[in-house]
């Protein structure tokens, strides 16, 4: 049995990501903006504060809109617009200027919105205003020798970290549940970094993918961009949209 080594130019996958636009509605600025938002998964860790904050009943309404709001300026726009400053891993057009404008103020935001809660909450919730700022700046930035640019601190503050806040904003306390719940959230955004990296290197700095897998009845199946990038992200958005299902049901139980 023979086989041949074949080649496949990794051009396939030509966007950053899987959920990139470079036009959406026909403009590129707007493309632009919907990709550096990385749609699934800002949906994906807003769902890691409403699944928090639901834990428990009774359920502040006003407090967990509050606390999506700051974690969509702070993470959603504020943290992508930062990525983007460092490399253009998404290749938007965005100017240099708005994208530092967009991060100084969004995450500006996101931090007053938090005092304003010191109101409501107590002063406790300062320590998660003062961890979620250099989480934010720290990661993005990668700042202290980019020490803190690592999975696990990905894994703390995009999973763990969105779930103890909304419990606690909620609540005024952490309990063991909540503690449960922000290991969950850790396992998975763990999950979705194992999956996330290689399907980013396949599309962003993968020029050839070359050769076959040979299964035991002899057959070959070509190795192929697609072939390696199809099941990573199948399980992205399968695990995001399974986030975000139960975020629903939570609110459903608590709400409805």
């Amino acid at each position: 049995m023979t086989t041949s080594r074949s080649r496949s130019r990794a051009s396939s996958p030509v966007e950053p990501a899987y959920y990139a636009r470079p036009r959406l509605l026909g403009r590129r600025v707007l493309g632009d903006w919907w990709t550096l938002l990385h749609p699934p998964y800002t949906l994906w860790h807003l769902s890691y504060v409403v699944i928090g904050a639901c834990l428990v009943a009774p359920v502040n309404a006003t407090i967990l809109i509050a606390t999506l709001l700051a974690f969509f300026l702070a993470v959603g726009v504020g943290a992508h617009a930062l990525d983007e400053l460092r490399g253009r891993p998404l290749g938007t057009q965005i100017s240099r200027r708005t994208l530092i404008t967009a991060s100084v103020l969004s995450i500006a935001a996101a931090a007053a919105i938090g005092v304003a809660g010191l109101f409501v909450v107590g002063p406790a919730l300062s320590i998660f205003i003062v961890v979620g700022v250099i989480l934010v700046t720290g990661y993005n930035l990668e700042l202290f020798g980019g020490r803190m640019h690592n999975d696990a601190v990905f894994a703390l503050g995009w999973g763990s970290f969105p779930v103890l806040t909304a419990y606690f904003a909620q609540h005024g306390n952490l309990s063991a549940a909540s503690v449960g719940l922000a290991a969950c959230a850790f396992l998975l955004s763990r999950a979705q970094r194992e999956l996330s990296t290689p399907a980013r290197q396949i599309r962003r700095r993968t020029r050839d993918v070359e050769g076959t897998v040979v299964l035991n009845d002899g057959t070959t199946r070509e190795i192929t961009s697609e072939t390696m990038i199809r099941p990573l992200e199948g399980a992205l958005r399968s695990l995001s949209w399974a986030v975000l299902a139960l975020a629903l049901t939570m609110v459903i139980v608590r709400f409805g």
